[in-house]
């Protein structure tokens, strides 16, 4: 943590103890990093909402969408980021047994997107869970999660990733997400009467995995296609206006058990540009999805994998870019 600044010790000494301004506040609304110092938290500003302890971290009472310091707040939502999370030990978080699936979503980069667009003891929902990347992330920060996918075998390595973690196993469902998302029974056994604050999902992005790999995709996966699984339900195995239309179906699906302001947030990749195809798959999915009343599209982070390991696509013909990154999507329900 950064030192705390001058302005900070003059600000923290000149405020109102906590406990002295709100003798009967409800602190189960607060963080737990400010409930542990409650005794030595004070308040400032002419609303009195502000919090600040004695390192110089700050709070706002008014903050309903999660439990961060401002400062925190305001580094995440830098429109590009950098990460190189390692497949090896403790920091892997169990790679060795998610690695199964062809493109397992880091638990800590879902743990820190998660930790934003919700508070302590939310509820989260993954709808294409895979190996459970959503479901780990949010029990490093102390939220619950439900899941679904179509492959029992993906769904086993997330209960054995758990395991050897020893984080909380959530509730998951095998089976066409869409078709789960349409049960209300179903629904109902994974969620009771609770709303969803978060819908974070990384799809697979229509039939690119599903095709036989040719130019430069062979020196990554060979020229055999890897579907995620033989399903026609399976999003991976569409074509892309039927991947499209089922991707805004499972998200109009969601909305029903989602809590107002909850957000939607969907991770996609763009394919390669083919003749006179731009193929900016980010755009056509943020366009759809937007399509949804009561959605609306809010903005995007870009995150940049430095651990995706690099091929000298189109020497030394032509220029093919090494996509290193990804569109993370947020979408906002309003009311």
């Amino acid at each position: 943590m950064a030192a705390i600044k001058p302005g900070d010790i003059e600000l923290y000494n000149s405020a109102e103890f906590f406990l002295d301004i709100y003798k009967e506040y409800d602190m189960e609304k607060l963080p737990q990093w400010v409930k542990e110092n409650i005794g030595q938290a004070k308040v400032y500003g002419n609303q009195k909402k502000c919090v600040i302890l004695p390192d110089g971290r700050k709070y706002h009472l008014d903050n309903k969408l999660n439990d961060m310091t401002g400062k925190d707040w305001t580094l995440f939502i830098k429109s590009v980021f950098t990460t190189h999370y390692p497949t090896k030990g403790h920091e892997a978080y169990a790679h060795e047994i998610r690695k199964i699936h062809p493109s397992p979503k880091p638990p800590q980069l879902m743990r820190d997107l998660i930790s934003f667009f919700t508070k302590e003891g939310e509820l989260v929902f993954d709808a294409f869970m895979g190996v459970g990347g959503t479901l780990l992330g949010a029990a490093l920060c102390k939220r619950r999660a439900v899941g679904i996918d179509l492959n029992q075998k993906f769904l086993d390595a997330y209960i054995a990733a758990a395991n050897k973690l020893e984080l909380e196993v959530f509730p998951t469902k095998c089976g066409d997400s869409l078709k789960v998302l349409q049960d209300n029974k179903l629904m109902y056994e994974l969620l009771g009467e609770e709303k969803i604050s978060l819908y974070l999902i990384d799809p697979p992005y229509a039939n690119m995995m599903s095709k036989k790999k040719t130019g430069a995709d062979m020196y990554v996966y060979g020229d055999m296609a890897t579907p995620f699984t033989d399903s026609p339900a399976d999003l991976g195995n569409m074509e892309r206006e039927e991947f499209l239309c089922a991707l805004k179906e499972s998200v109009e699906s969601i909305l029903p058990y989602m809590k107002k302001e909850g957000y939607v947030v969907i991770f996609i990749k763009d394919l390669q540009p083919l003749k006179k195809e731009v193929n900016f798959l980010h755009a056509e999915v943020a366009n759809k999805i937007n399509e949804i009343p009561k959605l609306y599209y809010k903005g995007m982070k870009i995150w940049v994998d430095e651990s995706t390991k690099l091929y000298p696509y189109g020497y030394p013909f032509s220029f093919v870019a090494n996509q290193t990154h990804q569109y993370i999507l947020v979408f906002r329900k309003e009311k």
